[in-house]
This record gives structure tokens, sequence and C-alpha cells, in this order.
């Protein structure tokens, strides 16, 4: 069951999410797959589905009774017309708002159906312009779609969800927000935006990212009894700092700073120093042993803002450092270009970000020694595509940037993904405050320091992707607007030393 736990001083919820991800056919396959093993018929889900509506909506929302539930054609709908039996069972009012005639049903959807006319329940017409006649709602139910849309909504669906969406009572969508695609996360023209969703069987990977996290509202998951069986693949895996943090073990008493890693940035063109000094002062919060910087040399020692870096010292960058970050305001011009090709080989772990990744969208190869960060429009020149095409599928793009350039790629955006050629991660940390300049480059310079220090690729990006997001979560307690990149250093240092958070 969903857990639902309180906080007996603060009044703050606190949310307990699997990190499995699925896609919405494998769910489908799931219960199927239950069903069978179980002995059971596939409606004593929505029975169960519809009890955990029930007790979910009533917890959350103790003083509502009129309840607007809108049904659609499906196994949804047929979800909304079991809690409307059993949410009058407790006194309340129902009102059922059905996108289609109960008659038309079929299924299980219609079973539902049957049941609660049974009971004596009445069904209005979602299209019949007599929603004007109901009494009002103090609380929305959308089990109208769930997971099989992938196709633009029609007109009159269209009309239904911007009503929905132009009430002013909180909304409980069903399973998943109508309109949203449950496998990519985008908006199929109009999509339902919910207070809460209350997801079954297992959190649909679409939920998370592009349009999912703001359409999901708070999101809660009830497995329904159905457990996973052996040898079942998720399609991705959840992640946040406190399923990450465990693997930032203590360091060993005698380590020095050579035991934990050199790292060369490089980048800080004319007018882009900042880029790579936050990258750098990143890298040292973050525990790399020794920072040094190779930028345009018309810029001021990097060590004026950070006297523990090291400059450039001609000729010996190579040979020094054991792990690189290459691109934090490179630049586009020759000199650019000269140390793009001069710093980007096979040789040592790698971290390309920014104009580094534009030239690789210019000079592509494929290497198995890098960890690549574009955001959706470094995403796009480096495939060929647009933006747009970027953002329709966000799982594919990385698995095919990944394909295409090897190593690891991590995808930026809401709801960060990373793909190393044998899994997919979702990020499931940060917040909108992250929308400013240098927060890129704050992750290229965490992810480099963890390098440094012995974790493999797939790991310190994973790491380095919930420290980044958990550092922004922490430095938005202050508010998200107006947030810099630079706020988020002091947090850093806090957790990649977890012993001092959790002692």
């Amino acid at each position: 069951m969903v857990q639902i736990i309180g906080d007996a001083i603060s009044g703050k919820e606190v949310r307990s999410l699997p990190q499995s991800l699925w896609r919405a056919e494998q769910i489908r396959a799931l219960e199927r797959e239950w069903a069978e093993r179980e002995g059971l018929a596939l409606y004593t889900l929505m029975e169960r589905a519809g009890a955990a509506l029930r007790t979910y909506a009533t917890h959350h929302w103790p003083h509502s009774r009129c309840w607007w539930i809108f049904t659609g054609p499906g196994n949804n709908g047929g979800d909304g017309y079991v809690l409307a039996r059993l949410a009058r069972q407790l006194g309340l009012e129902p009102q059922v708002i059905a996108l289609r005639d109960p008659t038309e049903l079929t299924g299980d959807a219609r079973r539902a159906a049957d049941e609660w006319l049974a009971t004596g329940g009445t069904v209005v017409a979602a299209e019949a312009g007599e929603l004007g006649r109901l009494p009002a709602p103090d609380l929305v139910v959308d089990a109208l779609l769930g997971t099989g849309v992938h196709t633009r909504l029609s007109p009159l669906m269209t009309k239904i969800v911007a009503t929905i969406n132009g009430l002013q009572v909180p909304v409980l969508s069903v399973d998943l927000p109508s309109g949203l695609n449950a496998d990519t996360g985008c908006a199929m023209g109009a999509v339902v935006r919910a207070s809460r969703t209350l997801t079954f069987i297992g959190i649909k990977q679409g939920m998370l990212t592009a349009d999912g996290v703001d359409c999901v509202g708070h999101l809660d998951c009830d497995p329904l009894g159905v457990s996973v069986p052996p040898g079942w693949q998720a399609a991705a895996e959840r992640i946040d700092y406190p399923s990450q943090y465990p693997r930032l073990t203590p360091r060993q008493r005698s380590s020095h700073k050579g035991s934990h890693g050199k790292v060369l940035l490089v980048g800080g063109n004319a007018g882009m120093q900042g880029a790579i000094v936050l990258a750098a002062r990143a890298c040292l919060r973050a525990g790399a042993g020794l920072v040094r910087v190779c930028q345009h040399p018309d810029q001021l020692p990097a060590s004026l803002y950070q006297a523990e870096l090291m400059g450039s010292q001609g000729g010996d960058e190579e040979r020094w450092a054991s792990v690189r970050v290459v691109g934090p305001g490179l630049g586009q011009d020759e000199w650019g270009r000269r140390h793009f090709e001069s710093f980007v080989n096979e040789q040592v772990p790698l971290v390309l970000d920014a104009d580094g990744l534009n030239w690789l969208a210019q000079c592509p190869r494929h290497q198995d020694n890098w960890v690549l960060t574009p955001h959706p429009g470094e995403a796009a020149r480096l495939l060929g595509c647009t933006i747009a095409e970027i953002a329709a599928d966000r799982f594919a793009a990385v698995q095919r940037l990944q394909q295409r350039f090897g190593g690891v790629v991590l995808l930026k955006g809401a709801g960060t993904l990373i793909h190393d050629g044998k899994g997919m991660a979702l990020c499931d940390e940060g917040n909108p405050g992250m929308a400013s300049g240098g927060m890129g480059d704050l992750l290229s310079g965490i992810i480099a320091a963890l390098l440094a220090q012995g974790w493999s690729a797939a790991e310190a990006t994973r790491l380095g992707a919930v420290i980044h997001g958990e550092a922004a979560d922490l430095a938005a307690a202050d508010g998200e607007r107006g947030m810099l990149a630079s706020d988020l250093l002091p947090f850093i240092r806090r957790l990649v030393n977890p012993d001092t958070i959790t002692s």
C-alpha cells in the first residue's frame, strides 16, 4: 500500500517511492502475469484500485464530500466507477461524469459501471453541457485515460481537460494524469494538471521527466499487492540522494592529496572565465585532491577567485592530470578548437560539457572514456535534430546519444536521464531554481572530482547528478527564484560527506 507518513512536529509529509520505473506495456504485462499466477481475475485489481483511491482521497481531503469523478472508456474509467460506488458507501456525494455511455463500455470497465448503476448511481454525459446543474465539487477525480494515450487528444477530450484544469479545487489523477504519455512524459496536446496522482503497480517512467514533472503533482504509488517476479527488468531506475549516498564511504585516515586525483579543467575563453571557475570550485568542494585550470591567457589567474586553484603551467597538463573536464567557457573560436583537439583523447577519463559538446557535434567520434553532459540544445546538435525531437522522447534521445558517442551520457533537464550503455537512470532531484547560468558547470566539476577519487564513470555520473540536485534543493530553502550556481557550493561539501549529515 502507499505509504502516507505524517511528521508529528512539522506536519511535512514524507513519501516513499520505489526505485524501479516502468513502461506502460510492462505494467500491463505484470498485471496479466500476476492474475495468472494468483488465479484471480484482473477485476480484483480494479476493486483494489478503487479502495486505495477512496482511502487516499479521504486521507488527503477529509472534509470533501462532493466529488466529481470523470470516467473514460477504459479500465482507468472502471477504477473511477469503483471509487464512486465505494465513496457512496461512506455517505459521500460522488458525481460520475462519463466520457462514454456506460452501456458502450466493455470488459471490466463495463462491470464496474454496471455495479455503480445497480446501487442507484447516476451518470452525467461529459459532452452534454450539464455540469453547471451539478452541485459544485470540492474534489475532482481524473479517471479518464490512464496509460493508453499515444496520440493527441480529441477536441472533446481537450475541452474536458480544460474544464478540469479550470476548476478551482484539488484534482486527484488515477494512475496517470490524462493526456500524459506514460512512456515519454510528453503532454499529448492537453493534459490534466493534478494536485496529486496515485499511480498503481509501479511508477511509469514518463511521470518523472518532461511534462510529467508539472502534471503529476505530488506522486504516490500503490502496488495493489502485485509483486515483481524474479527476472523482470525495469525500464529505468529512479535515483535520488538517499539511494546513492551510501557509496560515499569515509576516506582512509592515511590518505593524502595525491590519493584523490588530479583534475585539469580546460575552458574559460575570453569573457567566459566564470564557467571554468565555477566548475573548478565545485570540483574542489566535491573532494578532488588537486585542481588545475587551463584557460585563455588573457584571463586573470583562477587563484584570485579560489586560492586553492592552480593555473596552467604550459605543456605539462596532459601528463599531469588523472581526469579532465573540457568545455565550460571553452568558446568556438580558434583557441577553443585547438584546446578541444589537444585535450580530447582516450588517454584519461574525461567530462565533456558546453562548448566541448558543440565541438564534438562538429567533429563526431565514439569514445568510452568520457562522460557527456548535454542539455537539450546540445543534444539536438549532437544528433542533428531539433530540440522538439529531443523533448518528444528524452529516453530515446539519451539512448541514441550513448550509442553514437559511447561512454556515459547525462541528458539534463527536469528528470535528468543517464545512460551508460547498460541501463537507464532518472535523477529525481532538483528544482526550477536550477534554471540559471553556471549550474551545468558545477555538475561537470562534481562528476570530475568523483572520477578522480576512484568511482567508475557510471557511478560518478549518478552520484554527481544526485549531489547536484540535492544541493540545489537545499539551497532553494531561501527561494528558487534568484538562486545562483555559487549558492550550491557549501551544500556540495556537506553532501559528499554524508557522515556529517546522518551522524
